[in-house]
């Protein structure tokens, strides 16, 4: 039995790979998101990441289908209290930024959705910097005070307006962000590593990276003269053409081979073993693809394995 980490000072205790939810409703169907989340469960996963906007942008989709689709499979699964559900607010069109009332009613539509009296970690997706950090955090709070969220957190901020958040939060003694939602990876480390991880290495936050596996770049599927059938191709293929890209993904190949692991599970163990991380995010739009994210679990890597992959990243 893998076992859970604590997601920074929070009560709740996770799986270390929380599983994206943005292919729920866009990429999966039904069918494939219920295969992919029971095949999650049933390797002790507890750990779900969605969102209000997931996926508003797919012609025909309004927003709300994996949160919708989530809230099917809690329902007819039984299981709501062994999972620990994340979503966010304020990208959704209609529900857009972080006023009060839009905190409000978009949390009131979530938890529609998700079939559910309670988030247990609601993220702010974008901060808005047109609202002042004192009313979101008080609308967060009053969310908590109701039992309608259990945690908050934050994502896409910067390192700024995270203090300042956090120090209103103590000052007044509200409701405090317990985690953060940066865009990380291998190939993608100054948008996390410097003044963010810093704020919240100080504050005890736990790191919970996006586009962890850098829309599947790291998988080691895109390689010259491949061609890959995704939705996100384009934007994997293009770290393909920089120095970095090619440095990292072969010392990726050489620790997966001397270790005998998924080129992929190599990508998400370094990112697991960061300070402050606590769970990468990383999505499966079918089973097949499940096997080498769960691998996380049980693979640690030496020290000499992690300064290659840092070094190769840099």
């Amino acid at each position: 039995m893998t076992s859970l980490r604590k997601l920074g000072s929070s009560s709740l205790q996770v799986f270390p790979l929380c599983l994206g939810g943005n292919v729920f409703g866009w990429t999966a169907d039904e069918d494939q998101s219920f295969a992919v989340l029971d095949a999650y469960a049933a390797a002790g996963g507890n750990f779900v990441d969605t969102a209000d906007a997931y996926s508003h942008w797919v012609p025909g989709n309004e927003g709300g289908e994996s949160e919708t689709v989530i809230g099917k499979w809690l329902a007819s699964r039984g299981n709501r209290s062994d999972v620990v559900v994340a979503t966010k607010v304020g990208a959704l069109p209609g529900y857009k930024g972080l006023s009060a009332p839009t905190i409000k009613s978009a949390a009131e539509e979530s938890l529609r959705r998700l079939g559910t009296d309670h988030i247990d970690l609601y993220y702010t997706h974008f901060d808005d910097e047109t609202v002042p950090v004192e009313e979101i955090i008080t609308a967060l709070d009053e969310l908590v005070k109701e039992g309608k969220v259990r945690e908050i957190a934050a994502s896409n901020i910067s390192a700024e307006r995270l203090r300042a958040s956090l120090a209103f939060s103590e000052r007044e003694g509200l409701a405090r962000y317990v985690a953060l939602q940066p865009h990380y990876n291998l190939v993608s480390r100054d948008t996390y590593e410097g003044e963010l991880q810093d704020t919240a290495a100080e504050a005890g936050l736990a790191a919970v990276p996006y586009y962890a596996l850098a829309s599947g770049f790291l998988t080691g599927k895109y390689r010259p003269g491949t061609t890959v059938d995704s939705a996100r191709a384009g934007s994997a293929a293009g770290h393909l053409e920089s120095e970095r890209g090619q440095r990292v993904l072969a010392a990726l190949d050489a620790v997966a081979r001397d270790r005998g692991a998924e080129i992929a599970t190599v990508a998400l163990a370094w990112l697991a073993s960061r300070p402050t991380v606590a769970a990468p995010i990383a999505s499966a739009r079918t089973v097949g693809q499940l096997p080498a994210l769960l691998a996380v679990a049980g693979l640690q890597l030496t020290d000499e394995e992690l300064a290659t992959l840092t070094a190769a990243s840099a």
